[in-house]
């Protein structure tokens, strides 16, 4: 019979559901005296007013009331423990990786030593007033020339690039750059308007050296036909990228993101930790992993700060977290109210006890880096990257910082997918079977099988992906960019 409960840490004064209870079951040795979903939590033992719930080991919020055993904890009964900045120590944690076994990838070679999993070309607005000309741009390409040769031809839209200031400005011109230099684009097309605030020149100016055969510029008003001239540039572009081929690396070239989105009770308990567990594998035979989400690090950040490598590494950690907490302060919001309508409805009840699932990402190896807005991740290993935990920003985020893919885990399901491959890992075996179109991986297999026999097959599917299988995003033409905003719009 399949396992009905579970209490992750032997401290915890609350067991998980992993199917829905009903009262009067005997569960863990605790009678339940009301139902309680799946996903959601009930008490092991009387908590008092005012006591802090354990889960996963951790205080994820206190009772407002007195609940007795068997009781349905949630958030008609308890409340967030988060509030100010707070002092943190460093107290690291020996993170020792047991070597996986290294596993093979086919994957294209980039002049710079980069290697890219897709040789797609990329059609990249400056500013939302061409979105429909690049569209054009490309479809009049398809029909003309087809893409034979090369993994497609995409554009990515959004409604930026003029009317912004500062901040807004500079991370608008810094997202698209960083798309440019991406190696799952053989080769680029830039396309700007040339009266908006993210003006071509200043854009190149600031891009850095580029090969002209692969990336080229067009700005609209100067041309007399815009699309034709589009065109034109992407037969040239396509010519080039044509000659691209596969070579066998290592895995651990690669650099792999790791999210998560509409997250449920399970989160933590399958998805989540099964990412984890690539995570160290990846980091183990010399690969790299980047978890962000910062927002969904609060309640956690302790125990990620103490994995880090060295105490620059955690001094760099502690700005992540009090910088995003100082952001919402700014804009007068709580530090911890984060959990959707659809995270509580999962069985999620606090931020804590969403970033203590949320970080099971990041398995248990050492944090090697800390990433800020301007950066590239560089270091092999671990890394945190900032930014929110929106899942469009997130990804376009970890897009944008290197990662040739994102490990996308979700208890509630989504269509999303970012500009590059994106795996979508279902918490539960009912979501992973009705949203077949949408997941691309079972972790809720993990509760009738184990994490080894899947993390098996989890590998053997990332290695597919990166050898040019295409995910559901991809099959779906579900490819989106969000850039993360925080100022004014003129």
């Amino acid at each position: 019979m399949a396992k009905k409960t579970i209490i992750i840490n032997p401290i915890d004064n609350v067991a998980v559901a992993l199917a829905d209870l009903t009262k009067g079951e005997l569960c863990e040795g605790v009678t339940l005296i009301e139902d309680v979903k799946k996903g959601h939590k009930f008490a092991l033992r009387p908590i008092s007013s005012g006591e802090n719930i354990i889960k996963y080991g951790v205080p994820i919020a206190h009772a407002t009331r007195d609940i007795a055993v068997g009781e349905w904890v949630h958030t008609h009964n308890v409340k967030t423990n988060l509030s100010e900045n707070l002092e943190y120590q460093y107290s690291p944690v020996q993170c020792d990786l047991k070597p996986g076994k290294m596993r093979q990838v086919n994957v294209y070679p980039r002049a710079n030593g980069d290697v890219g999993i897709r040789n797609e070309i990329w059609v990249i607005p400056t500013v939302g007033c061409v979105n429909g000309q690049v569209k054009e741009i490309i479809e009049t390409f398809k029909a003309e020339y087809g893409e034979q040769g090369f993994d497609g031809v995409f554009t990515f839209t959004h409604p930026y690039g003029c009317s912004q200031l500062g901040d807004d400005h500079e991370r608008t011109k810094l997202i698209l750059q960083k798309m440019v230099r991406h190696p799952n684009a053989g080769g680029v097309l830039v396309v700007g308007l040339g009266c908006e605030n993210n003006q071509m020149d200043a854009f190149k100016a600031t891009l850095g050296e580029v090969d002209e055969d692969r990336i080229k510029f067009l700005v609209c008003q100067e041309v007399e036909d815009e699309i034709g001239a589009g065109v034109e540039l992407l037969r040239q572009i396509a010519e080039v990228v044509k000659t691209d081929k596969r070579e066998e690396r290592d895995i651990s070239c690669l650099k792999v993101g790791l999210k998560c989105g509409g997250s449920d009770g399970l989160s933590g308990i399958t998805a989540n930790p099964l990412v984890g567990r690539f995570s160290d594998y990846i980091v183990s035979v010399g690969g790299t992993s980047v978890l962000s989400e910062v927002p969904e690090m609060f309640g956690a950040e302790q125990q990620l700060m103490n994995r880090c490598k060295d105490e620059l590494t955690f001094d760099k950690a502690v700005k992540l977290i009090n910088d995003f907490k100082d952001y919402f302060r700014s804009n007068g919001q709580p530090v911890g109210e984060n959990p959707s309508p659809g995270n509580k409805a999962g069985g999620i009840t606090t931020l804590e006890d969403k970033s203590c699932g949320c970080t099971q990402k990041s398995g248990s190896g050492p944090v090697s880096d800390v990433v800020f807005d301007d950066g590239f991740v560089t270091e092999k290993g671990l890394n945190l990257l900032n930014g929110p935990g929106n899942d469009m920003c997130a990804v376009t985020n970890i897009a944008a910082a290197g990662c040739h893919l994102v490990l996308f885990t979700t208890g509630r399901g989504t269509p999303f997918g970012g500009f590059v491959p994106t795996i979508k890992v279902a918490t539960n075996s009912e979501l992973a079977a009705k949203k077949a179109n949408w997941i691309d991986f079972n972790a809720g297999a993990v509760l009738e099988s184990d994490f080894d026999t899947q993390l098996e097959k989890f590998i053997d599917l990332i290695v597919a992906v990166a050898n040019g299988q295409k995910t559901k995003n991809e099959l779906n033409n579900t490819k989106e960019i969000a850039i993360f905003k925080t100022g004014v719009t003129l």
